[in-house]
C-alpha cells in the first residue's frame, strides 16, 4: 500500500475506489463512509451493517470528498 504524503509530511487519507463490500466503484466526489482504518462501504452496504465496519466493529463517519486529479 502506497500511503501519500503532504508537504511537511503528513498523511493523506488512502481514497479507496471501490466497497469493501458489494464493489460497488466509488469516485473521489461519490458519498462513502470509513472506519478509523480507512475501510471503505457504499452507503448501501453501510446501512446494511448498521454504520458499523464489518472488518474492525469501529463506527462508519462520511469519508471526506476531494478534487478528482485527472479533471
Amino acid at each position: 500500500m502506497t500511503v501519500a504524503t503532504l508537504e511537511g509530511g503528513g498523511a493523506m487519507l488512502e481514497m479507496k475506489d471501490s466497497c469493501q463490500q458489494s464493489g460497488a466503484t466509488l469516485g473521489w466526489q461519490d458519498e462513502a463512509l470509513i472506519c478509523s482504518y480507512e475501510c471503505t462501504w457504499c452507503p448501501d452496504c453501510a446501512t446494511a451493517n448498521d454504520g458499523l465496519c464489518r472488518n474492525c466493529g469501529g463506527d462508519l463517519q462520511p469519508r471526506p470528498r476531494r478534487a478528482d486529479p485527472d479533471a
